[in-house]
């Protein structure tokens, strides 16, 4: 079954989100729900092999739901800027490695390294403490699940954003956000006008890029607050060739965790 944060674990998001809320936009962990749509592509594709790249992943409520998902010779690479987000998301891999008593959650969780047969390797987990725009693991994905809070940025750093996760995503995966609902009309109620042009102009560079190949939307209700959920499943030209699966350089850098 699997686990779900425990209440420090949603203390400490609480106290993040009021101590840098611009960076953590949100007020509370994802629910289940939210995770489930979020992990809808891995869901599609049970007992296959997949490379997926978790993005701005706070306490790991996403990360609980997709771990068990995940066949014996994938591979999910964790990217958390915050550092004591970080220090929370090791520990929820470690939850799962298979040398702990309890091994019924995930029992092929390996930590780092990289096996010679991917059919029968464990997955392979890496939490890394930096921001997405430094990630170094020289591959690509085929499932991107993007937890960052687009309409706390500006427009140019979310279309830097999502040509980001474009560059990396596998031709034929899917990248997977959200957005909560009623944050435009609360935006032009209480803020600057500035910033709800601001807000406006970061609604616009998402839709070009939801117009660039299929996408499709649904709201979850049962969040805090209520979510909208996007998956783009962009065309083959708006992706990058991919790199081997697995493939890494000696200059990528270490994961911590």
């Amino acid at each position: 079954m699997t686990s779900w944060p425990r209440f420090t674990d949603t203390r400490l998001f609480v106290t993040e989100a009021v101590r840098g809320f611009r960076t953590t936009g949100a007020v509370a962990p994802s629910s289940r729900h939210l995770a489930s749509a979020l992990c809808e592509p891995a869901t599609e594709r049970a007992g296959q092999p997949l490379d997926v790249l978790e993005v701005g992943a706070g306490t790991g409520p996403v990360t609980r739901f997709l771990l068990p998902l995940l066949a014996p010779g994938s591979s999910l690479d964790v990217v958390e800027a915050n550092p004591r987000f970080a220090a929370v998301l090791r520990n929820v891999v470690d939850e799962r490695r298979p040398d702990r008593e309890d091994r019924s959650t995930h029992p092929h969780v390996r930590l780092h390294g990289h096996a010679p047969n991917p059919a029968r390797s464990p997955l392979q987990v890496r939490v890394h403490e930096t921001r997405i725009e430094l990630l170094d693991t020289h591959k690509s994905y085929d499932l991107i699940i993007s937890g960052l809070p687009f309409t706390n940025f500006g427009p140019d750093t979310v279309a830097s954003l999502m040509d980001r996760y474009l560059d990396l995503l596998r031709p034929g995966g899917s990248l997977t956000y959200f957005a909560y609902v009623g944050t435009a009309p609360a935006r032009r109620l209480v803020a600057r006008s500035a910033e709800v042009a601001r807000h406006r102009a970061v609604e616009a560079v998402l839709a070009a890029y939801r117009r660039r190949g299929p996408a499709r939307g649904r709201t979850v209700w049962a969040n805090v607050p209520p979510a909208r959920v996007w998956r783009l499943d962009p065309t083959p030209s708006h992706t990058r060739t991919p790199a081997p699966r697995g493939e890494r350089t000696a200059t990528a850098r270490p994961a911590k965790g």
